[in-house]
């Protein structure tokens, strides 16, 4: 079995990144240990990247929210000289399996997202201070930033050398956000995008690649000025002190399968299917948010947020034939409805505010992954509140009606909150159930009228939650026939439309950047001119161009 990739890290461990926190700003230096490759093969020169250089980041990124929320500004920079960061190391991507480069490309997005949104969500504004060589994915992290500068100097720039050089789509993100984000002319996107040097100097400001440009020899001292004249317009509240994000509680095993403390992942590899099952909470919530804040990472709200977006990245990277993911959730929906109360009552909370926030993109993780996602609402189950979030997230979703012999477990129902209809939007901008009964304004206030009551399975029906109902006669066969087909279909032809079904609705930045990679650099990273044995990835540094088949298709 190959190395298993690990989505969780500490700081003390951290090979690739630094910090320095001054109160209210926090330096963050990309200084890549070259030698510190995920896999053989390939040294990380240049500040490139892998995903072992990503997922520390990730780590960074939301450490940053919990452990530090005193921070309110972020200055991202390069602790190398002459150069700010090159990019995806093409090596890495040049060896690398077909899916490892798609789901690679995917965490980096979801990355880039998260301290894109950190200002919005947390008040966290990130400026990337940029000296040097701004390459491809180096260029990305730059604008997922909120504010970049450039040194102006002979040598630094900025750059999506993509298409020129390794003939694949600018950073999937990279080229949106040039267009959506940063509004940059669409002839000017074209040549910029077609130029291995980039552009440097007045003109990246002229173009609206960055914001503003320093002289060489003030850059430093501007960059820390605009910190904190940032951070001094700051409406973000202070906080004293954060929690400490504590290693995960888990046990992987053999077979596949992972045990969490609130969370169980039973991994069928003949069958090609997992199984998910949450854990509701068996104890009361705290009864304040002190308490809440003195359970810290034990919270139980945060932990199984943890525990589930930890197995989701597990799945993806380290199990790509388990192609069906089953959801199924255990416990109290009342126990559990205390719990989010709490935390939506205390929105104004930080730490309840942060729990809600990680809530959504978790939620975020699951809408966007590449499998084919079933939930199972059975007898004794809690799908309420956030919870029921997975069962609009999902392909379909089957309930049990009425008894079942033999089952004594507390009769299965779906419960509704304040929280489906607001603060869980999706990459569309919509809230699922916004999204499910897009055109049927109705439907979505009768079932806003339905909130706090626990619907069973007829009346989940009815009010369109539940995709079917089955009763114990049909539900072992039902249930069986739809695992056993869905697990035989093409998975290359079940992304494709489960991408295209999961997204109705208005087209945001978010939905582009992930409808891009999953379709466009998906079918890149598949052809020959990218990746063929004479392509333009695998003779990168070799002084040879790739050899092009010139077909449009």
């Amino acid at each position: 079995m190959t190395k298993r990739i690990d989505f969780q890290v500490d700081p003390s461990g951290y090979r690739h990144w630094r910090i320095d926190y001054d109160g209210p700003v926090a330096n963050l230096y990309m200084d890549v240990d070259e030698n510190g490759g995920l896999f053989d093969g390939y040294l990380l020169k240049m500040n490139s990247y892998d995903l072992g250089v990503d997922i520390e980041l990730a780590d960074v990124v939301q450490r940053m929210r919990f452990e530090h929320p005193e921070v309110k500004v972020v200055v991202m920079q390069s602790g190398k000289d002459r150069i700010f960061c090159a990019g995806a190391n093409i090596r890495m991507l040049g060896g690398a399996a077909h899916s490892h480069k798609v789901n690679f490309c995917k965490f980096t997005n979801e990355t880039r997202n998260t301290f894109e949104a950190a200002e919005e969500d947390s008040g966290q504004k990130y400026i990337a201070a940029i000296k040097g060589s701004c390459a491809g994915g180096g260029y990305e992290l730059a604008l997922a930033c909120n504010h970049i500068m450039l040194t102006d100097d002979s040598t630094s720039n900025v750059a999506l050398p993509e298409v020129p050089l390794l003939a694949v789509l600018p950073g999937t993100g990279g080229l949106t956000r040039v267009t959506d984000k940063r509004k940059v002319r669409r002839d000017l996107a074209d040549v910029f995008c077609s130029t291995e040097e980039g552009v440097r100097g007045k003109r990246a400001v002229d173009w609206r690649l960055v914001d503003e440009v320093v002289p060489n020899s003030k850059f430093d001292e501007t960059a820390q000025a605009r910190a904190r004249e940032f951070a001094a317009a700051s409406t973000k509240p202070d906080v004293a002190q954060g929690i400490t994000l504590t290693p995960l509680d888990r046990t992987f095993h053999e077979d596949g399968s992972v045990t969490y403390s609130t969370l169980e992942v039973v991994a069928d590899r003949k069958a090609r299917t997992v199984t998910l099952t949450l854990k509701g909470p068996e104890e009361d919530a705290p009864s304040d948010m002190a308490a809440f804040t003195a359970q810290g990472a034990r919270a139980w709200m945060l932990r199984l947020a943890r525990e589930l977006d930890d197995a989701i990245l597990h799945l993806r990277l380290n199990e790509p034939e388990l192609g069906l993911m089953v959801f199924r959730a255990q416990g109290d929906p009342e126990v559990l409805a205390g719990h989010e109360q709490l935390l939506m009552d205390n929105a104004g909370h930080w730490l309840a505010a942060e729990v809600l926030q990680y809530w959504k993109r978790v939620l975020k993780r699951i809408d966007v992954t590449s499998r084919s996602m079933v939930a199972l609402v059975e007898h004794g189950s809690c799908f309420a509140g956030i919870l029921a979030e997975i069962l609009f997230a999902v392909d379909r979703s089957y309930m049990m009606e009425d008894e079942f012999e033999g089952d004594n477990r507390p009769m299965a129902t779906v419960t509704l909150s304040a929280a489906n209809f607001g603060p869980m939007k999706m990459a569309n901008g919509l809230t699922r159930l916004e999204t499910r009964f897009l055109g049927d304004a109705e439907a979505l206030e009768n079932a806003r009228e339905k909130v706090g009551e626990a619907l069973e399975a007829e009346a989940a029906e009815e009010a369109g939650l539940v995709t079917m109902i089955l009763d114990d006669i049909d539900w072992e066969d039902e249930i069986r026939i739809f695992l056993e087909e869905r697990a035989s279909f093409s998975p290359d032809a079940m992304t494709g439309m489960e991408a295209n079904l999961r997204f109705a609705g208005p087209e945001t930045m978010e939905t582009r950047i992930f409808g891009r990679l999953t379709a466009w650099q998906n079918w890149i990273f598949n052809r020959p001119n990218a990746v063929g044995k004479d392509g333009a990835l695998q003779r990168y540094g070799t002084g040879v161009r790739g050899d092009y088949s010139m077909e449009r298709v």
